[in-house]
């Protein structure tokens, strides 16, 4: 019995540490916005109970709706293109070509890198007065005067294709795992059945993806729903409103100071905005996995 104890102590005991992190950081935090989302709160002086107030002043808050629509403009579009390019790339990578050990490092390369880092580059990059791109498409003649990639008509194309750039080697490497994992026996015996590349491909390929393509799935919808940090360095949500997504309006009321965006605290209604967030991210992802598992019972 001693000898159990101690075991189940020393086991408590490497827990532990994380236990109290995951509540000091996690947990607490939640409940602490849960109450401050029923006030009136700016950061300083008086707490003002409000009850739902803030949620009323959120269904007719024209920043939020906007912040949603671009958050699904956003996130689709960078999902549209990152799943299916980090699948071809997986397949091509899994074939035993040349150098694709280093290849894989470097698609996977921009997954390691501080997305605050990622973001200044791409922004000397599209920078829209002496960027690298305008500077080489003008060099070559390409284009005859500078596009703005960071104004209001190119600025969502631009965060999206940032996003995709540094999405793509994350979900690729899971990719590659799910295509190691097939067996060579079905692509074998489709060899003997005449079988080409592309009936391959789709025939053994994607069903034999299918739990990983959920996976992956998931974890696209949920990041890219929640993504804002390098929105927030490439235009902190400008001009005029056209890249701002939740989250990073959410960051705004919470930290208006840090992003220049001229708001004024609120914390208790950036924390009712935190809520409804977080209750549209989780919904769309409960209504995929929802319909992922009827798919998967039907097929």
């Amino acid at each position: 019995m001693n000898k159990k104890w101690r075991t189940h102590a020393e086991n408590y005991g490497f827990l532990f540490p994380s236990f109290l992190l995951t509540v000091v950081l996690g947990i607490y935090p939640i409940f602490w916005g849960m109450r401050y989302m029923l006030y009136d709160y700016k950061g300083y002086g008086q707490e003002i109970y409000v009850g739902f107030d803030n949620f009323v002043r959120l269904w007719g808050d024209d920043l939020f709706w906007n912040a949603a629509r671009n958050t699904a403009i956003y996130a689709g579009g960078k999902i549209v293109v990152t799943i299916p390019v980090a699948l071809i790339l997986a397949v091509i990578l899994d074939r035993g070509l040349k150098g694709r050990h280093a290849l894989r490092a470097i698609y996977f390369m921009p997954t390691v890198i501080s997305t605050a880092v990622i973001a200044v580059v791409f922004f000397m990059i599209f920078n829209s007065y002496n960027g690298l791109l305008n500077q080489f498409l003008m060099k070559y003649g390409l284009i005859a005067d500078a596009i703005d990639w960071l104004g209001p008509k190119h600025a969502m194309l631009t965060v999206v294709i940032v996003a995709i750039w540094g999405a793509i080697g994350n979900y690729m490497l899971l990719f590659l795992a799910g295509l190691q994992g097939i067996p060579a026996d079905l692509y074998e015996s489709a060899d003997i059945d005449g079988a080409n590349f592309l009936q391959k491909f789709w025939r053994i390929t994607i069903p034999m993806l299918g739990p990983v393509m959920q996976m992956i799935m998931m974890l696209a919808i949920t990041i890219s729903l929640k993504g804002y940090e390098s929105i927030m360095v490439l235009t902190e949500g400008g001009p005029i409103g056209k890249t701002e997504v939740l989250y990073l309006y959410v960051y705004k009321l919470l930290f208006p100071v840090s992003t220049g965006g001229g708001m004024l605290q609120e914390i208790g209604y950036g924390s009712a905005v935190g809520f409804a967030t977080a209750v549209i991210v989780g919904g769309v992802t409960g209504i995929y996995f929802y319909l992922s598992k009827r798919l998967n019972r039907i097929y």
